[in-house]
């Protein structure tokens, strides 16, 4: 057992006020590991001025020197590959085959976002179309930030808010899930080694209360989160009433359309990664697969196939596919899930269960369900888990329309032999991001999305906008 008591604060471990724990618990194993703070109002404060008093001097620290702190801290995650790897599965279960990949993308990105600092040091001088002068247009820190990340990448997910926030020169305070705080406290080591001044990065840990008392704090100015639609609806209210900046990365329900031309071998390579990556555990799966119906038997029985041949087992296997999920509550709701669909007519092709051959762990069976019909639960509300659903549909209009009949908006997939038609059905759907034949993304392309599924938008310059202000300075001549 790895018992903290400590909370990361201006630069070093601090013992926390809160009495309070948080159990990290082994979802393979059902058995805790580790226990962490359950920070309370005086350890946000104490973390939140500690990110106060180090804004003046980190957003007067050239962007070339943020730039190369960012690489160093690159090069500190790399050199903690094998430890990252570990911990990430060890918290929340995925298979370190998924794990395995986190740190370099995370260095990756980081190293990426480092070469947005000629964003901030270019000059952005307008002239004025009209009056005599010109404007000179900086580029300011947003001030000190709150990043509050979820659980099912808990080191992926914390890098790419915390890149950007560097680069443009706010201090921050991290808040990780409580399900998975243990990534976050070996990034805060490798924060320290790169040498990143004392206080520009901070954690604290815990639940609910934790993360309420930072969105409300007084000294934060600008609020970052990722996570439930629910919840950011919540923190959305907060930071309205507080007129703060905020960026929101929510949840979706996403489809994948497969046209009339699709190659069924395209589809079968690629079905997992778009569907069920991380045990379904992820933001933009796409969990809704919509098919021709005249060849809605063919290709959910291909689906069926795929997801039935792949892998289910030790997440330290690296030829597992499937591991558990986070929680014993998140695989009692994907339970429900599965019962819903069951209630509702759809008809499990390949799974439809909880994994009864394992002696512990929170393992669900990976689900295909055929015959789903647009009003069912299973084809409207986001599961995160392994379970998708096969709808039919009849004419590309149709297609489109039950893909963007959805209050979500983050994600989708084109499957189709020609390229320029997929692209004309990828133009018609209401969301943020299109995969053609893949699972797409791109960091150095906006990723957000829209409607429920959030505001604004992470990657690329535009993730870096959003830890900015403007501060246009006039010229009469």
């Amino acid at each position: 057992m790895h018992d903290h008591d400590d909370v990361f604060i201006g630069g070093r471990w601090v013992t926390a006020h809160s009495t309070r724990r948080t159990e990290v618990v082994n979802p393979a194993t059902e058995e805790p590991w580790a226990r962490v703070p359950c920070s309370d109002e005086r350890d946000i404060d104490d973390a939140v001025r500690a990110a106060r008093s180090a804004l003046p001097g980190w957003a007067r620290t050239s962007a070339g020197r943020r730039a190369a702190l960012l690489h160093r801290l690159a090069d500190e995650i790399d050199s903690r590959a094998a430890d990252f790897t570990a911990i990430i599965t060890a918290e929340n279960g995925t298979p370190v085959a998924e794990s395995g990949a986190a740190p370099r993308h995370s260095a990756g990105h980081l190293r990426l976002t480092a070469e947005l600092a000629p964003v901030l040091t270019d000059p952005d001088d307008r002239p004025n179309p009209m009056a005599p002068g010109h404007t000179v247009v900086r580029r300011v820190p947003a001030g000190v930030a709150a990043l509050i990340t979820p659980w099912n990448f808990p080191l992926g997910l914390i890098v790419v808010k915390l890149g950007p926030a560097l680069l443009a020169g706010c201090t921050v305070v991290i808040k990780p899930a409580p399900e998975t705080p243990m990534a976050a406290r070996l990034l805060m080591a490798a924060v320290a080694a790169a040498g990143i001044p004392a206080g520009v990065v901070n954690l604290v840990t815990g639940g609910t209360v934790a993360g309420r008392a930072l969105v409300e704090h007084p000294g934060v100015d600008k609020v970052s989160f990722t996570g439930s639609t629910e919840v950011g609806r919540a923190i959305a209210r907060s930071c309205g009433e507080r007129l703060r900046p905020v960026t929101l990365e929510l949840g979706g329900k996403s489809p994948a359309i497969v046209l009339d031309d699709a190659d069924p071998a395209v589809l079968a390579a690629n079905l997992l990664e778009v569907t069920m990556r991380n045990t379904g555990q992820t933001c933009k799966a796409c969990t809704r697969l919509l098919v021709p119906a005249e060849r809605h038997d063919e290709l959910a029985d291909l689906a069926a196939a795929v997801v039935a041949a792949a892998p289910l087992g030790d997440p330290l296997d690296p030829a597992t596919f499937f591991g558990p999920l986070v929680s014993a509550r998140q695989r009692d709701r994907v339970a429900g899930y599965l019962a819903a669909g069951h209630a509702a007519g759809a008809k499990a092709l390949t799974g439809g269960g909880v994994a009864t051959r394992f002696r512990r762990g929170y393992y669900v069976e990976p689900t295909v369900f055929a015959h789903v019909t647009p009003e069912m639960r299973i084809a409207r509300e986001e599961i995160f888990g392994p379970v998708l659903a096969v709808l039919p549909y009849r004419g590309l209009d149709e297609a489109v329309a039950i893909a963007n009949d959805s209050p979500y908006g983050l994600a989708a997939t084109v499957f189709g032999a020609d390229e320029q038609r997929a692209t004309a059905v990828a133009e018609r759907l209401a969301t943020g991001n299109v995969g053609i034949n893949h699972y797409g993304s791109n960091a150095a392309a906006p990723f957000g999305g829209h409607r429920d599924s959030g505001l604004g938008a992470e990657f690329a310059a535009e993730g870096l906008h959003a830890y900015l202000q403007f501060t246009s300075i006039h010229y009469q001549s």
